[in-house]
C-alpha cells in the first residue's frame, strides 16, 4: 500500500457544528443579572427620588398657603393672623421634622428645644431672635410681632435644605461607597 491508497482511505475532516446562540455561556448570564439588578437599584433611587420631590413640593406649598391665608387677612384682625401664622408655621415645620427625623422625638420639642432643633438640622441661616422668640413663644401670647416675610423665607429655606440635604447626603453616601 503506498501512501495515495492509504491517503484515500482517510474519511474527510468534519468541521464541527455552527455556535448556537442558545444557551448563552454563563458569563453572559452574570453579565445579564448585573445589569439587571442595576435597572432595579436605579428605579428604586429614581422612586425615592421622586417621592422626596413629591413630599417637599407639598410641604412648600402647605407653607405657601400659611402665608396666603395670613397675606389674605384683614387689617382689624393683624395681630390674630400673625398668631394664626406662626402656629400654622410651626406645624408645618414640624410635620416636616417628623418626617425626617420619626426618632428624634420632634413632636414632644417645645420652645428652646424646638428652635435648637430646627437650628441644628436644617439651613436656618435667616433665623432672627425675633423669629426664635416667635417660634419659642409665639403660640403662647395674645399679640406677637415677627416679620412674617422673613419668616417665610426661613421656613421655604429650611424645608428646600432638608429635602436636598437628603438628597446630597444619599449622593455622598453613594460615592463613598463606589470608593470603598
Amino acid at each position: 500500500m503506498d501512501s495515495e491508497e492509504l491517503l484515500a482511505q482517510l474519511a474527510d475532516i468534519h468541521l464541527p457544528g455552527a455556535i448556537s446562540y442558545w444557551p448563552p455561556a454563563p458569563g453572559w448570564w452574570i453579565l445579564a443579572l448585573l445589569v439587571l439588578a442595576m435597572i432595579v437599584v436605579l428605579v428604586g433611587k429614581y422612586a425615592r427620588y421622586r417621592k422626596q420631590k413629591k413630599i417637599c413640593q407639598y410641604a412648600l406649598a402647605e407653607l405657601q398657603h400659611c402665608y396666603d391665608d395670613y397675606g389674605n387677612s384683614a387689617s382689624a384682625e393683624a395681630d390674630q393672623q400673625r398668631l394664626r401664622y406662626i402656629n400654622a408655621f410651626n406645624t408645618v415645620l414640624r410635620r416636616v421634622a417628623l418626617v425626617h427625623y420619626p426618632q428624634a422625638n420632634v413632636a414632644s420639642l417645645a420652645g428652646a428645644a424646638w428652635v435648637d432643633f430646627i437650628r441644628e438640622k436644617g439651613d436656618s441661616s435667616l433665623m432672627t431672635e425675633e423669629i426664635a422668640a416667635a417660634l419659642n413663644y409665639g403660640r403662647f401670647q395674645t399679640q406677637c410681632e415677627v416679620d412674617v416675610e422673613a419668616m417665610q423665607q426661613l421656613g421655604l429655606q429650611w424645608i428646600n435644605s432638608l429635602y436636598q440635604g437628603m438628597q446630597k447626603a444619599a449622593s455622598e453616601a453613594q460615592g463613598l461607597h463606589q470608593n470603598a
